[in-house]
This record gives structure tokens, sequence and C-alpha cells, in this order.
């Protein structure tokens, strides 16, 4: 009898599980379903150095190419830690054109306001202010960022953040602008893409964006643009971080 009902938890479970997938596949179906804007739209990556793009936000960006969204690129610093500035800028837009936003979508920020120091914390209200203008410059619909963990713990991630909740919270952004943040993931959903993406699809989140075998291959092209920055160990998490092929977003 125990083996009985031991089968039959099991066969609840994985019945709960394919339902809560199937559900999730459903509400995913169209960007409108999902609380997207629809095509044609422009939505804005904001990110806080060249890499950051390709190495946590390629499912996002290609997923949103996908929905034929208009996809624009802002950089608060040009990675300047190791006086390789001029060298990622160059890099961050090969990236850029391998991931299809071009280069007239793409801004970056020099200067000594926003240095690439994880112990230098950011004012946040330059920051805000900054993005403000780009915002309403470029008629965005849709902001993406980093959530309050920045993915990594960097401190300059974690500002873009604060950054977004303020003008968010304060009700500064444009009318119909929507935030979406990345939900950070712990180190074993990090390097185990199995995993997370069974815990993506059955866990609460509002976007879901999954990679095909095709995307996964142009997600690390344009990481491989990043050659200054391609130490051992960023091979091995091209080859087995999550980020390279799912990310999960929320809504603010």
């Amino acid at each position: 009898m125990e083996v009985v009902g031991l089968l039959c938890l099991l066969m609840a479970v994985l019945t709960w599980g394919f339902l809560r997938v199937r559900d999730t596949a459903e509400r995913m179906r169209s960007p409108e379903q999902a609380g997207l804007p629809g095509a044609g739209s422009r939505a804005l990556l904001v990110i806080a150095h060249p890499d950051d793009e390709a190495m946590f936000f390629a499912p996002t960006v290609l997923g949103l190419a996908r929905l034929e969204q208009r996809v624009f690129l802002l950089c608060f610093s040009a990675g300047n830690y190791y006086n390789q500035g001029e060298i990622r800028k160059k890099e961050l837009l090969q990236s850029c054109d391998v991931l299809g936003i071009p280069p007239s979508h793409v801004t970056i920020i020099d200067n000594s306001e926003f240095p690439d120091d994880p112990g230098v914390q950011w004012d946040i209200e330059s920051v805000a202010s900054t993005l403000l203008q780009h915002i309403d410059v470029n008629g965005i619909n849709l902001v993406v960022t980093f959530d309050a963990e920045g993915v990594s713990g960097h401190s300059n991630h974690i500002a873009l953040y604060k950054a977004v909740r303020a003008l968010h919270s304060e009700g500064k952004l444009p009318k119909g602008c929507s935030v979406l943040t990345l939900q950070s993931v712990n180190v074993l959903r990090k390097y185990l893409y199995p995993l997370d993406l069974l815990w993506s699809l059955l866990s609460p989140k509002d976007v879901l964006f999954r990679l095909t075998g095709k995307e996964v291959a142009q997600a690390k092209k344009a990481m491989f643009c990043h050659h200054s920055q391609l130490l051992w160990f960023r091979h091995l998490y091209v080859v087995f971080s999550s980020y390279m092929r799912v990310n999960s977003l929320q809504f603010l």
C-alpha cells in the first residue's frame, strides 16, 4: 500500500507540473497575454557594463526581437575598470550587432560619474535622471534591467534597479511605460540549466524567455565578441550558465 501511495503521489506531482508548464506556455503565447507591449513597441535594455547584454540578457533581447519589438540599449559605463574602456565599447557594438541591435540604438555613457567599479556607489538620482531622459527621447514603452540582487550582486547592477524602482514608485515614468526586472537565481540554478528551466517554468514570474538551439548559438557568438573578458572561467560560464538560455522576469 505504501508503494501505491508513493506512486499516486508521484503521479499527482507530475500531473501538477505538467499542468503548470502547459498553463505557462499558454500565457506566454503572445506579448499581450504576457503583459508586454505589442509588436513595433520600443524596449530599452539598461545595463551597467559591456558584456551584461550577452552574459545575462541575451534570452530577453532575442525574445523581444522574436516578438517584433524594437530593442534599444543603454550602457551606463564603458567597462573601464582595467583601462580597457575603448576596447570594450567596440566589443559591445559587435555583440549588439550579433543580437540584432543596430548601432543607432546603442548608447554608451563614458564619464567619471558612473565608473565601472563595484566599490563605488553610483548616485541613484543621477542614474534615474539620465535614464528618464533617455526614455523620453526614445519613446520607450518597456524598460528591462536587473532586479534588487543584480544577478551577481554587483553594486553597479543594483544601482540601476534602485534608479528604475525610484522612477516607477514616484510615478515619473511616461504613461504606458512598463518595467521588467531579471530574476536573480542561486548558484545551483545558475549553473544547472535543466534545473533552472524546470524551476522557472513552475515558479511565479511574469515573463519567461527561453532560447532555441539556434538562438543559444547566437547568444554565445555575442558573448564571444567580448574577447577582452574571455578568461577561462567565462568560457565555463558560457557553457553552463542558465542565463545564456533562459530569462525569468518580473514586472515592477
